[in-house]
This record gives structure tokens, sequence and C-alpha cells, in this order.
């Protein structure tokens, strides 16, 4: 028989019923550089189910169906306004106890209001984050379907708009082989809506984006100015008073020359930042910018045409009791304890943080890493992967480009060297450096362990060759660490993008006991002796500061949580390794 029986539920039966969903993606193209704009935020308690069969896609729950063709009420399964509520933004794992494991699709509701404020006027829907991928309905219409957990996206929605508004948002966290990250990583799967969303209303002619950085020639005295609209520009205005710039350009791209005496240069001890505005048509927008120029030479990092070492640390974006979601205020934390350590610098692994931490970071005088969670075993040769990937590179990059604490990009973490991989990202390394002529490329790499070398194809594509090592704890043979650095003769400078090992906070017993604080402590001692020999190490980020969720440790001592931090879960009990690198970074100049 060909023909369907008549109770035939597609929805059921359909097992490419994501396709539809995939037909419309929210990526970079349509991004909106939100600085400096008034949001109309869309954070507070939302209605939330947990749809573990994913019903809400497969049956089309935003159409929101109670008749049939014939006008006859038939029973639904949703029950949209009925269901508890969740506050927005937060990773569902800690608001419920059910849901602490729950990786599947998180359904969320809310209605708002909506009058127009002035003729023409286009209004944007904005996320900062949301895990992992998101698909959007507005007022029972599909709008469209974001991939990437960490960083920002944008759809306008102007035409869909009604003085009452119905929205749902589908956050399907499933871990996936094709998606970037992939499956198989080393943190806690967080899922929902975990970063603020909010509306934007613009002129029917606005600045879409801008890019405002110092020129890197080493004469400090130009400023590149790269404005995108998606009309025709005829005429854009940069103002920077502190410098006495008030200057029109005829095109969306223009370099500004001035007295490099009047510039004063951002850097981690002095973290100036000027007041940009920027005016097209009826639209401006006002951004605050430092200028400061990062380059390398030999083996040697220069900022501002001074040598700088790197002294850091790498940290994760979770929280003992928000997990993945953050505020101002731990961040500002995370960022004392650096300065407490003697740092000037954090590796922010392994995926893009919250916009908030470049923004601080600029105002306190931190240097950042940032990177796209290229992890592990990626599918390289996917082309979709390699799409996803490219697309979360170029939000973030879009996203913090004009935050000067931002030097270097890394394009991934701990891959094998493959030809497929070689291919993936070496072409995310020239993305970079199309998108951002001004800042460094890496990405953390593993070292060679057969012919004891720092050796990796891929170091040809990148500016700064980052490499993690473990050697005192996956690998005993610790011999092998300053054998290494003295086989290797890297034309490039090299940061240790990861070294330490395992303490639990508390337990105390000989350098040989594992977990103890002064086993690490001693493993931490051998390392930086190690450190101080090497003339074209340029900086070096312990894993890790604090420690963090993650199910695949699962020994009586670390319970779920990785322990390599230099402070405990709670974020405030400092382990003796902590000291070390204390100790270590004041007397580096």
């Amino acid at each position: 028989m060909n023909e369907k029986s008549a109770n035939y539920q597609s929805d059921i039966h359909d097992v490419k019923y994501e396709t539809e969903y995939l037909m419309t993606k929210l990526d970079c193209t349509t991004l909106i550089n939100t600085t400096g704009r008034k949001r109309e935020s869309l954070n507070g308690m939302w209605n939330f189910a947990a749809d573990w069969y994913d019903s809400a896609r497969r049956a089309h729950w935003y159409k929101e169906e109670r008749f049939n063709d014939k006008d006859m009420e038939q029973p639904v399964d949703w029950d949209f306004e009925a269901w508890d509520r969740i506050q927005v933004p937060s990773v569902w794992n800690m608001q419920k106890p059910e849901l602490f494991y729950f990786e599947g699709s998180g359904l969320y509701f809310r209605t708002f209001k909506y009058i127009k404020c002035y003729a023409q006027e286009k209004v944007f829907l904005c996320f900062e984050g949301a895990s992992y991928q998101t698909t959007l309905f507005l007022n029972g219409e599909f709008i469209g379907t974001h991939d990437g957990a960490s960083t920002p996206f944008s759809v306008e929605i102007t035409q869909k708009l009604k003085m009452e508004n119905r929205l749902i948002v589908v956050s399907d966290a499933r871990r996936k082989s094709e998606r970037i990250p992939m499956e198989n990583t080393d943190w806690f799967n967080y899922g929902g809506v975990y970063r603020d969303l909010y509306l934007v209303r613009t002129p029917k002619f606005f600045i879409k984006d801008w890019f405002v950085y110092l020129v890197p020639d080493g004469t400090f005295s130009k400023i590149h100015v790269d404005v995108t609209c998606p009309q025709e520009i005829k005429c854009v205005k940069i103002i920077i008073p502190a410098l006495n710039i008030e200057q029109e350009v005829k095109s969306n791209e223009a370099v500004i020359e001035f007295d490099s005496k009047e510039l004063v240069l951002w850097s981690p001890e002095n973290p100036f930042l000027y007041d940009v505005y920027i005016k097209c048509a009826q639209d401006e927008i006002h951004d605050r910018i430092g200028f400061r120029e990062i380059r390398t030479q030999g083996n040697d990092i220069l900022l501002n045409g001074k040598k700088v070492f790197l002294k850091g640390v790498c940290v994760h974006e979770d929280h003992y009791r928000l997990g993945k979601a953050t505020k101002p205020s731990i961040i500002r934390q995370t960022i004392r304890h650096l300065k407490e350590m003697n740092g000037n610098y954090l590796r922010l692994a392994h995926y893009p943080h919250s916009r908030d931490f470049a923004r601080i970071a600029d105002e306190e005088g931190v240097l950042l890493w940032e990177e796209i969670p290229v992890y592990w075993a990626i599918a390289f040769n996917n082309s979709e992967s390699f799409s996803d990937a490219e697309n979360q590179l170029s939000e973030l990059i879009l996203r913090d480009r004009n935050r000067a604490s931002v030097i270097i990009w890394s394009v991934g973490n701990e891959n094998d060297d493959t030809d497929e991989r070689l291919s993936f990202m070496s072409r995310l390394a020239l993305r970079a450096k199309k998108m951002d002529s001004s800042r460094l490329v890496s990405a953390a790499c593993l070292v060679n362990h057969v012919s004891l070398k720092i050796e990796d194809r891929l170091s040809e594509f990148l500016d700064v060759f980052g490499i993690n090592e473990y050697y005192g704890w996956y690998d005993p043979d610790f011999d092998k660490l300053p054998a290494i650095l003295r086989n290797s003769n890297p034309e490039k400078p090299v940061l240790i993008c990861e070294f330490g090992g395992g303490a639990r906070g508390g337990q105390r017993g000989t350098v040989d006991d594992f977990f103890t604080e002064d086993k690490q402590k001693a493993l931490y001692e051998k390392q930086v002796a190690v450190f101080k020999q090497c003339p074209y190490i340029a900086g070096i980020t312990p894993w890790i500061l604090y420690d963090f969720r993650c199910p695949r440790r699962t020994n009586r001592y670390q319970e779920g949580f990785n322990r390599k931090g230099l402070i405990a879960e709670d974020r405030e009990t400092k382990k003796l390794a902590f000291y070390v690198m204390q100790d270590f970074y004041a007397k580096i100049d």
C-alpha cells in the first residue's frame, strides 16, 4: 500500500524533521554590533519545559494549532502559559535538580509588548549565548536557527512584530560528533539560554558594525576605521574628542593620521580608553576603545614596541552555583585573583567567554587569549563542521575586535597533526588574519612525543606557537620536558598554554601522593624552574585557576570536578601551588 493511512502522523515518523529548521541560519552575516546601543532586556522569568523528545520542533508546536481544518478543537501536548518558570539567563542544570544532567531540548516561552517609537525603525532580537543550537519562533512563525553555544547572534524581526508578541525559544544542548565542540570534551555540558537576550531598535539607515584600531606599523600615529552599514554609505563621521579627531570619510574604510605624541597607549599598567563616536545618517554609536600595538619579533611578543612576558593562567567559564552563566562581579573576582598572583594575562578556555569579560579586561588592564572550541577530535573532514567553526570564529572576532585587551585569537586546542586537521585549522587561522590583521593568531598544540620536539605543521600559519604539556602528571617522566625544550629551536614565540596537576583543596600528604596539595606544589616548582632556563618561552598559563565541573572525573578526590585548579571550586580556597606562581611572576619584569 503506497498511500499513507489516514491516521499517519508525520512528526512521529520523520527522522529528518530538523532539516526545515536548518534552512534559515542565523550567523555572522546577520549579527549586528550592539555595543553602546540601548537595550530592551528580555531577561527574567520564562515559562519552561524540558522537551525530552524534541516534540516542539517535530510537531510544529509554534503554530499553536488548537483546531483542525474542520474548525474542531483537538487535544494538544503543550500548554506554554501553564508551565513552570525558570530564570533567564541561567543554565537549566543549576535551576532544577532533576535537570542537572539533562542534555536535550529546553523549550522557553514568554510574551512581550511592542509599540513603535519612531517611523521606519528597525528592531533586532539579540542573544549573547544559548547552548547549543537555538531555534526561534515568533508569533507562530519560524525565524531561524543558530549554531554555537558561546557566540552572539541577532535577527531583524521588525515585520513580524505585533503589539502583543509570543516568543518561543528551543535551546538544544545535545552533544553531537559533527558539532563544535564535538560530543567528547573535558568540561560540563551546561544547557539553556544562559546569557542576556534583548531587543535593539535602530533607524532605517543604521551602523551594523565598526572596527577601530591602531595600525600596527610601529609609528603609533594611524588609526584604521572600518564601518559596515547594510545600505550604501555616503558619509561617515569619526569623532575621538581626546585626540581632537573629527573627520568625515566618504567610504566605509579610512586611515586617520594624527600626532603620535598625543596618543596614550593602552597597557596593563595604564588601561586608558578613548571615547569614540561614529555617525552615519540618523544613527550614532559610542564605544570606549583602547589603542595599542601587539606584534612579534623573533621569539618575543612586543606590546607597544616593548617586550612583554605573558604571566597568566587558564580559566573556564564555570561557577559552582551558576554553572556557565556569569556576571560582572564574578569576572572582576577572577581578575583580582590573577592580579594577586602578579599576573597580567588570561587564557579564556575553551570557548568564547562572556562579552563582559573583554569589556572589563579593557578597564582593568588584563591581556586576553580568546578561543573557539575546535577541541580534541573534531570531524575535520566534515564541511558542515568547518562552517560551524568558521562562523563561531567570525562571530567572536566581530564581537570583540574593538577590545584592546584581546591580543590573541586561538583557533583550537589539542588536535592530532593530521592532513585533515591541518587543512581545517589553517583555513581558520587565515580567516582570523583576514578579519583582523591587528592581533596575533595561535592554537594550543601538542608536542611531538616521539621526537621530543616542539613540532606541528600548523605552526606555519600561526604567529605564536602554543603547547600543552603535562610532564610529571599524565606522563610521569618529567625529564622529557627539559629535553623537549633543548631539542627545539622555534623561530616564533612559544606559549606554554597548559601544564600542572590535580589536588583536592585541603588534601595534604607527601610529594608522591596523588591529589595532594603537596604533590601539586612540588610539580609546579619543577615546571617553573625549567621555564626559567628557556629563552624562547614568551608566556605561560597553568591549567587552571579554579576547579571546575567535569563528569568524566569520578575518583574519590575529584568527585565530578577537574581538580587542577590553583583555587578550589569555591573560588576562595587557594592551594599551595597558587603561591608558587605568585612568587614566580613577582620575579619576572
